[in-house]
């Protein structure tokens, strides 16, 4: 089952020729999920093959304009082309305002119902839980309310052995009950332990998204352990007073926040414009956190745990 993270856009405050602000498209299990809208997203989502209208859910994680500015096109988009289906955003209460004062100014009507949740950045909730992920907020540390999110997949159900099939013609409702974790009985009243004819799933995986936030030790609790932390990383270290007091953190950071949380790997992203070549960036956290990697516009990384 998939569970990957595409990049749309890797950079922070501006567009550039070959770096898009902030936005992510999560899959699991051919469910999409995007987080943060910047301008330009709805181009980066289609130049990425990626289709618009399986989009349902998505996250913002502060109103500062790198991070929605493409909402509303991809809002007014989706009602071009017909979407019924509706579309959950999540994300600073004062957004609904934003856009209905857009729709309205343009009378707009929506084919599709828009249901605004709104978040709470000053405290760790649950603001999704389905079937397949539960997603978390992650309080950030930023000069305006901001919050990031950590989406864990849910545990799968045992595997009933291959073995154990062969020969065997079972109900729909002994799948059930196989998997459920209940034993089996065949009509020759054998009893066949669930431990016997399973085999364990694969472990769930994780991912945190902690976008504009100066370093805060505070989040460690809520990322422990996450296959994948991504963790913006606008500076480099010699401009470690620009970062603390734009509240964003450095490449160095980012990385001591991946160290000191235990993750599997770490994703840097949220560039300054000022860095044309990335690689220093990245020196800086590997000297930290061996497994840290750069965000790039396009790429797409699968979650695996180790």
């Amino acid at each position: 089952m998939t569970f990957s993270v595409t990049v749309l856009g890797s950079g922070a405050a501006i567009p550039l020729t070959h770096r898009n602000p902030s936005a992510q498209l999560i899959n699991v299990h051919e469910k999409l999920y995007l987080i943060d809208c910047a301008e330009g997203t709805q181009v980066q989502l289609r130049r990425n093959r990626i289709r618009l209208q399986k989009i349902n859910h998505i996250f913002i994680s502060h109103l500062h304009g790198d991070h929605y500015f493409g909402l509303m096109g991809l809002i007014t988009t989706l009602h071009l082309l017909g979407r019924d289906a509706e579309l959950n955003v999540y994300a600073d209460p004062r957004l609904e305002e934003i856009m209905n004062l857009h729709l309205d100014a343009s009378k707009t009507v929506l084919n599709y119902p828009l249901i605004f949740h709104p978040l709470n950045t000053e405290v760790s909730e649950v603001i999704l839980d389905n079937r397949f992920i539960k997603v978390t907020t992650i309080p950030l540390k930023h000069n305006f309310p901001t919050c990031g999110f950590l989406i864990s997949e849910k545990q799968a159900k045992p595997n009933i052995r291959k073995d154990f099939l062969e020969g065997k013609s079972l109900a729909n409702s002994d799948y059930k009950q196989i998997k459920s974790g209940k034993d089996y009985t065949d009509e020759h009243g054998i009893v066949y332990k669930n431990e016997d004819i399973t085999t364990s799933p694969r472990l769930p995986r994780s991912y945190a998204y902690c976008s504009d936030t100066a370093y805060d030790e505070s989040i460690i609790p809520l990322v422990k352990g996450v296959d994948l932390l991504y963790h913006e990383a606008t500076f480099m270290e010699d401009k470690a007073k620009d970062a603390e007091a734009k509240f964003h953190s450095t490449a160095r950071q980012a990385a001591e926040i991946a160290r000191l949380a235990g993750v599997k790997k770490l994703l840097l992203g949220h560039y300054s414009a000022r860095y044309k070549n990335l690689q220093a960036l990245l020196n800086e956290a590997i000297e930290v956190f061996p497994e840290s990697m750069l965000a790039d516009d396009g790429m797409t990384i699968e979650v695996w745990p180790v």
